[in-house]
């Protein structure tokens, strides 16, 4: 199973008003695993980058001129999502964004299942605090590399709060890295049973019988 884990940065919160993607980061899993295949790009918003959004991810209106527009790198971002399930926190923010701007290329909005990581922690631990930063101090993520919010590293930190939404890794489970094999054991193949006991599988048997006292198949006897 393919899912694409979202994330978002933008110069204000509301897309009705002329505001518009400046960041867009998106992490593959498969089977919930990620692959490492990652898609990540800044974008020239064509506007002014308000203070206070600034004070959020950091990202000014000299350094974002550099970059290109959405309509630049839309193409690269639908073929990376495919028909994938979406992972986004706060799903309804960010759809509504890239759907704006889309709607502004006259492109249809984006079709895919998605996955509300802020929806699915509010129904497993309702009344607590829901915010990214509040699920990774709960299963104890580490933080120490998000001075500011930022598309890229909040993919990599909603991937693992996801895993542990969905009930986390078993202790001590490891997953073979992408490009590695995984250990073959050097234990011998039998057959599918039915195949015949072996001896010391029968002696085991019998010694197992004769500790039972009135079995249930004699009960009628």
């Amino acid at each position: 199973m393919r899912e694409v884990v979202l994330d978002i940065e933008t110069t204000g919160l509301k897309p009705e008003e002329g505001h518009r993607i400046v960041e867009i980061a998106c992490l593959e899993l498969v089977h919930h695993v990620p692959t490492g295949h990652a898609f990540h790009r800044y974008v020239n918003p064509g506007r002014d980058m308000p203070e206070e959004a600034r004070a959020v991810h950091g990202l000014s209106s000299e350094f974002l001129a550099g970059h290109p527009p959405f309509a630049a790198v839309v193409d690269e971002l639908l073929a990376f999502l495919g028909s994938a399930r979406l992972v986004i926190h706060n799903a309804e923010f960010d759809l509504a964004f890239l759907n704006a701007e889309l709607a502004r290329l006259g492109r249809p909005p984006i079709g895919c299942a998605y996955v509300d990581t802020l929806a699915l922690a509010r129904r497993r631990f309702p009344g607590s605090p829901a915010s990214l930063d509040a699920l990774c101090r709960r299963f104890a993520i580490d933080l120490s590399g998000r001075e500011k919010h930022g598309a890229e590293i909040d993919c990599r930190l909603l991937a693992a709060v996801y895993i542990e939404l969905l009930g986390g890794r078993q202790p001590g489970l490891d997953f073979t890295p992408p490009g590695e094999a995984a250990a073959v054991s050097s234990r011998e193949p039998r057959a599918p049973r039915p195949h015949a006991p072996t001896p010391d599988e029968l002696a085991a048997h019998r010694a197992m019988l004769s500790r039972l006292s009135d079995p249930l198949w004699l009960a009628g006897d």
